[in-house]
Parts: C-alpha cells; structure tokens; sequence
C-alpha cells in the first residue's frame, strides 16, 4: 500500500509539472514601421461664396421691381427703380446754380484777359486793378467748380434710385412691393430690398479643433456629405485657412470651395466634412488587438525566447482598428496579436497560424 501511494502521488506530481509548464497559444504579428492615416470627421456648414443685402439709399418710393424670389440675375442687371420727385427739384436747382455760377466765371475771365491785354500799354491799367481782377476770376472759378461737383452729386443720388445686381447669383429674398416706401428713414428699413447670393460657387466653412489644426495646413481635396442627399459624396479643395483661432471656442475655421454649377447644393444647409489627417511616417502600427492597457500601464507583449515579455509604449493616433505605439521596440520584433494581461511575465508562448 505504501508503495501503491507513492507511485500514485508520482502520477499526479507529473500531471502538475505538465500542465503548469504548457505554452500559451497566441497569434503572432512582425512589427514594421508604417504610416497611419487618419480622417477626421467634423460638421461644417454650406454658404453662399459671396452674397449682399441690398438697400435703398435714398429715402423713396418703389416704382417697379423687376424680379422675385429665385430669380437668376446677371452682374449690372436692373432689379428695382425707385422714384424721388424732390430729387429732380434738387438737380434742376443744382443745374441752375452751375450754368449761373459757369456764366459769371467766363464773364470775369474775358474781363481779366481785356485788362492783361490793355495793361501791356504802359499807364492804361494800374497793377492793383489787374491784380484784383485775376482774383476775381479765380474766385469766379472756385464758384463755378463747387456748382459742377453740387450738381454731379444729386446727379449720383439719382443714379442710386435704380437699384442694380452687383454680382450674378440668386434671389433668395425680397422684402418690397411697388408703392412701398424705403429708405434709411422709411419703416421697415432694417430690413434689406433684396438679397442677392451667388450659387453657382460655393463655400464649405468647417471650425478644426486647436489640436488638429497643424495637421491640416497642408489639407489638399475634403470629401463631404450632406444630409438631404444620403447617397451622394461631393469633393471640395481646401483653399482658405483663418490663420487664427476663435476666441470662444479655440477652433481654426477652414474653407473649401464647391463647384456647384448644377445647383444641387444650397447654402444653408450642413455637411459632414471628412477631413484627411496624414499621419507621422516610419512609426510603428500595430492592431488595437496588439495593445494591452490597465490601471498601471500601457504595454505590449513580446515573445523573446518563446516567453512573454512585457514592453511599455505609449499610444498615438488611432485609426479604422489600427494605432500608433512609441517605446522599446525594434523592426522585426514578434509580438502577440491578441494579447491580454492574462499573459504574464514570463510565460512560455506558441505561436499559432491565423484560419486563412
């Protein structure tokens, strides 16, 4: 019996050491260095590329309106003329004024030009009286010049009474009727006559957090999406960036330009922009599968020797499964794919071949 227990506690002594002693089995990857590129994802809001509320500067009455809401103008087009009956008093008054003021000035130049040529006989014309005269048609002049610029300006005051597209675009608002009353003084004039938008260009305006923001100075094309067109994926080119960040929310605004010929953008309406962020080159990716984190530490694992080794690192960007690791690695290091604190310190590990 003696013997019997001995040979029985041999067996389960082996059985131990066996199972104690067996590998791990764990997926394998070869460390290389790469490059992950990222994409940020950020909202962004489509806007006219240029647009202006156009108002009345005189104070007037609409006369006709020549187009409405959604009306395509073309640059110098009329869209409204307004009319101002005491405008057309002021420039006759004005005109008045400028044939009298002109009439008197040649009647004292030839009145100077007589004396300077009678005064060339000597002890006709005293020197003060032809100096006196000179002074008088320069006065005459002075008079004559301040009519002509009175009468240009209610001349231009009356041009602002036909109210023109100063780019070509779009209607998308109007404010007045004819017979309506407008002006700087008339009721209602916070309110502008038209709004004019150009459409066929377009901006993409997207505020980039302060932490992406050199990242993106080399931006080139951003793809796009829109919510009211689920299927479809636009392309815009990056072409202004605001050089500063906004005060409130420590954003850099960014800018595309769209080619919206075929209208099927509007402005107004938000985008999903996919921003592309080019990672660092030659640094080591590995899947997220790869990296282990815990309360003390983030850590990869080794197989040196067939044993587990833990290596610290530290995370960088991270992107569709893959991320960034920075510490005591080499090229061509084995590391555990899937690994886990489980995997101790030391532990015996097999490699294992992935189901293809």
């Amino acid at each position: 019996m003696a013997l019997l227990a001995t040979a029985c506690n041999g067996t389960h002594a082996e059985e131990e050491g066996s199972s104690s002693d067996a590998a791990v089995q764990v997926k394998t990857l070869i460390l290389q260095k790469g490059q992950l590129d990222n994409v940020l994802r950020l909202p962004g809001e489509i806007k006219p590329f240029q647009f202006a509320d156009l108002y009345a500067k005189l104070n007037s009455y609409v006369k006709q309106v020549n187009v409405d809401l959604g009306s395509q103008v073309s640059t110098g087009q009329v869209l409204a003329t307004l009319e101002a009956p005491e405008m057309n008093s002021q420039l006759l008054t004005a005109q008045s004024r400028l044939h009298t003021r002109e009439a008197i000035y040649q009647a004292s130049k030839a009145t100077y030009n007589r004396m300077l040529k009678t005064s060339k006989v000597p002890g006709t014309i005293s020197p003060n009286d032809l100096e006196m005269a000179q002074a008088k048609m320069s006065a005459d002049s002075a008079e004559w010049l301040a009519a002509k610029s009175a009468w240009q300006e209610v001349q231009q005051m009356i041009n602002y009474l036909v109210i023109r597209a100063p780019f070509s675009g779009v209607i998308s608002q109007r404010n007045v009727h004819p017979g309506a009353y407008v002006g700087p003084g008339g009721k209602g004039g916070d309110l502008p006559m038209f709004r004019l938008e150009e459409q066929a260009k377009l901006r993409l305006s997207v505020a980039v957090p302060e932490s992406y923001t050199d990242d993106l100075q080399a931006a080139g094309d951003v793809r796009f999406t829109v919510k009211s067109l689920p299927g479809d994926t636009f392309t815009a080119h990056v072409a202004r960036v605001a050089g500063s960040l906004d005060t409130r929310l420590r954003t850099e605004t960014l800018e595309m330009d769209i080619n919206n010929k075929d209208k099927k953008l509007l402005p107004g309406m938000y985008a999903e922009a996919q921003l592309p962020l080019p990672g660092q080159k030659d640094v080591y990716v590995v899947p997220k599968s790869a990296l282990v984190s815990n309360s003390e530490q983030v850590f990869v694992i080794k197989i040196d020797s067939n044993k587990a080794k833990w290596v610290p690192v530290k995370r960088g960007n991270e992107y569709n499964g893959m991320v960034e690791v920075f510490g005591s690695l080499a090229d061509n290091d084995v590391l555990v794919k899937n690994a886990s604190d489980e995997i101790r310190e030391g532990a015996a590990l097999q490699a294992v071949k992935e189901k293809e």
